[in-house]
């Protein structure tokens, strides 16, 4: 079983609809069976997944104390991936989830607020000794902020060369426990979703992970191994 965190200490990057919708993807492209697992206090996540009618991705009750043994049970009951959706904050219990991850993915809208609050997640994931990747959130498709953010965000690590656009099918298709892969399945956002997942499963395989070189956020820049 391998297991992807979305972390980030800013608010509204979109972790809990980009949690949702890889989920969803992992498990429509054979990549599952997949459990959610929500951190967040604020419960955004499970709130959502108790909308879908769908029984998969299945949804895992944890408690951040026992969540490693929680993983290992659901390794035990033949589950391929665990989703955990984590909280907006740098504090202990998402260094817990991060701690448990295979891959840390941070999501980043292209703003300059965004990329400096990506600092704290990348000194914990790289303390850790975790494996993360950026993904830019909330693109504008052409748009000069999003390649400065991009080449920002390259200093500091990896980052997704699948960019999630400003689209309003993503959030618009969670108010019904839905993803736009089950809305809309030809559409230009079930698109990216599909090549993010490919993405991130290659990186999940050990697919060309290197170590960061440097963070221009203030962080240590310990390698990632």
């Amino acid at each position: 079983m391998r297991v992807i965190t979305f972390a980030c200490q800013k608010g509204a990057a979109g972790k809990t609809t980009l949690a949702g919708h890889i989920g969803v993807q992992a498990e429509l492209a054979g990549a599952g069976p997949v459990a959610f697992l929500d951190t967040d206090q604020q419960g955004a996540l499970a709130e959502w997944w108790n909308q879908r009618q769908a029984e998969l991705p299945a949804f895992a009750q944890t408690v951040i104390e026992r969540i490693g043994d929680d993983i290992g049970q659901l390794h035990q009951l033949g589950f391929g991936l665990g989703v955990i959706d984590s909280a907006s904050a740098v504090t202990p219990t998402v260094e817990a989830v991060i701690a448990v991850a295979d891959l840390v993915v941070i999501p980043c809208r292209p703003s300059p607020h965004d990329l400096r609050a990506a600092g704290p997640t990348i000194d914990m994931a790289q303390r850790l000794g975790k494996p993360y990747v950026f993904v830019l959130n909330g693109a504008d498709e052409g748009a000069a902020i999003t390649e400065e953010a991009a080449a920002v965000l390259a200093q500091a690590g990896r980052v997704s060369p699948v960019r999630v656009h400003n689209r309003y099918d993503y959030a618009e298709s969670m108010y019904d426990g839905l993803t736009v892969m089950e809305v809309d399945p030809t559409g230009e956002s079930a698109r990216e979703m599909a090549e993010l997942w490919v993405y991130l499963s290659g990186l999940l395989s050990g697919t060309d992970v290197k170590a960061p070189r440097k963070t221009p956020f203030g962080g240590r820049g310990a390698a990632a191994r």
